[in-house]
């Protein structure tokens, strides 16, 4: 085998392997010999096939075979021997493969950079701690009895008004004639929840028990009867009975209701629930200023072929919420252009970022062990009910979907490492300062473009959680046959 380095310019490598043809022609021989000894032809014992006639009937399929395995084999020969870490897949064009002549093909990747990570222990992070007041968790017990409010009938004989509950009959037409679904009994309506199209209940306030009424009102353009869209109706309206929505009881029947015995149960698992989000919160506000600091102390060039696909993986999650009408108005008046430059960038920091944790976890033989991805696996089976067994037989069949598992919690034991590491000083805050928007961290190191801020800002057509790291983490050593996806969340 003859390798020739074509270029070796920044982080990109190029390579020609040659293979000899008489390399390829023993190695075909040796595989017509296996199958000789267990294919069946007629007039022949089995095993006593001439390799001859086998090479007539099977040679181009066994051609191609070869051409696999001798492809992997020496391509995953060239990189090892050089001790090269490729970042990707590498790139292999096969330009020669005639019968009887030599094998020729290029083989193009970029290699993975010298990485060298800061003194974790010098870095200095503001850990923030949010206690939970009574107060807010009366509030939360509150609008827990809220969700199972009652309706009494008013005493009295007053007007209707926003809250209440009215019982109604009502028949709506178009043009005239009854429309299916228009038409109903003793329906109760709450005022002012917008369950009705819009204008309906508006001309039902100050209404009284009895009351008789036309209501008038025009379908939306959208709705979902194409029949009835952008048309007017006429509904015939009889208020029979008006009622006052009333909280429940805050009690142990209360508790009862959302699977607890005791209203004392009731509120520790609201209070634990509380701890919990605001948990979630400080480890993602934590996480992030780590990857801010992490982004300011390291500079070192990036695989394009890296940049790229993130890149592209941002466009088109845009280039989606775009077409579904879901971006706000600061994103609307920007250019595809700026908006190109603003992904561009995060691009480049996802997966400076996600090298570098790879790396860290690389050295310091961070592992995911299979209890851990368990774990989750049962965490995001958890959001089917009913669906459970499903959604863990999909993750366990789809090598891709299984990824977007574990990288996660490969990420979290990188991060939790470095945190160990880090001085970490705490500082209790209020739930409003928790969910302010952090002040602008600093910069990255000279050839960083993005500032976190910007990229924080941008990131909403593409982010999840605090991550910002790319999809894609490399091996010490990838072989150039596997098709093995190395995530680095």
């Amino acid at each position: 085998m003859q390798v020739t380095e074509v270029k070796a310019e920044g982080l990109r490598r190029e390579f020609t392997i040659s293979v000899p043809a008489s390399d390829i022609e023993e190695t075909i021989t040796s595989r017509l010999k296996e199958v000789a000894k267990t294919i069946k032809m007629p007039g022949f014992r089995p095993g006593k096939v001439p390799v001859s006639l086998v090479r007539q009937r099977y040679g181009d399929s066994l051609r191609g075979e070869i051409l696999e395995k001798t492809v992997n084999e020496s391509s995953t020969t060239a990189i090892s021997d050089r001790d090269l870490r490729p970042a990707s897949q590498p790139k292999i064009e096969v330009k020669s493969f005639e019968e009887g002549g030599d094998l020729e093909y290029s083989l193009e990747f970029d290699i993975i950079p010298e990485i060298t990570p800061c003194d974790f222990s010098k870095i200095k992070l503001e850990k923030l701690t949010v206690g939970v007041d009574e107060k807010e968790i009366d509030e939360a017990i509150e609008r827990l009895a809220t969700m199972q409010k009652t309706s009494v009938p008013i005493s009295g004989n007053r007007k209707s008004k926003s809250g209440d509950v009215l019982v109604i009959d009502f028949a709506g037409k178009v043009d005239g004639e009854l429309f299916p679904g228009g038409t109903a009994e003793d329906y109760e309506l709450e005022l002012g929840s917008g369950s009705f199209i819009p204008g309906f209940e508006d001309q039902l306030v100050g209404q009284k028990s009895g009351d008789q009424l036309d209501v008038n009102v025009t379908f939306p353009d959208e709705y979902g009867a194409e029949d009835l869209a952008g048309k007017p109706a006429v509904f015939d309206v009889t208020v029979k009975e008006i009622r006052e929505s009333a909280p429940a009881e805050i009690n142990d029947e209360l508790a009862k209701k959302f699977g607890k015995e005791t209203l004392a149960e009731l509120r520790e698992a609201v209070t634990e629930d509380r701890q919990r989000e605001f948990g979630e919160i400080t480890r993602m506000r934590l996480k992030r200023s780590l990857l801010d600091e992490l982004a300011a102390q390291h500079n070192f060039d990036t695989p394009q072929g890296m940049v790229d696909d993130e890149f592209n993986s941002i466009w088109q999650q845009y280039e989606q919420q775009r077409d579904e009408d879901k971006l706000d108005d600061e994103d609307k008046a920007k250019s595809d252009d700026e908006h190109k430059s603003d992904f561009r960038e995060i691009a480049e920091r996802r997966v400076s970022l996600g090298l570098l944790l790879s790396e860290v976890g690389r050295a310091n033989n961070i592992q995911v062990g299979q209890d851990e991805i368990n774990q989750r696996l049962f965490q995001e089976a958890q959001k089917y009910p009913g669906q459970e067994q499903q959604v863990l037989e999909f993750y366990r069949s789809n090598p891709q979907a299984m990824e977007s598992v574990t990288a996660p919690v490969y990420e979290d034991k990188v991060i939790d490492f470095i945190l160990e590491l880090a001085q970490l000083e705490s500082r209790t805050v209020t739930m409003e300062e928790l969910l302010k928007e952090p002040d602008e961290p600093k910069k990255p190191a000279k050839k960083k473009k993005a500032t976190p801020k910007k990229a924080a800002k941008t990131e909403k057509v593409a982010k999840s959680d605090a991550d910002e790291s790319p999809k894609k983490k490399p091996a010490a050593k990838k072989s150039a046959a596997k098709k093995k996806s190395d995530d680095a969340k």
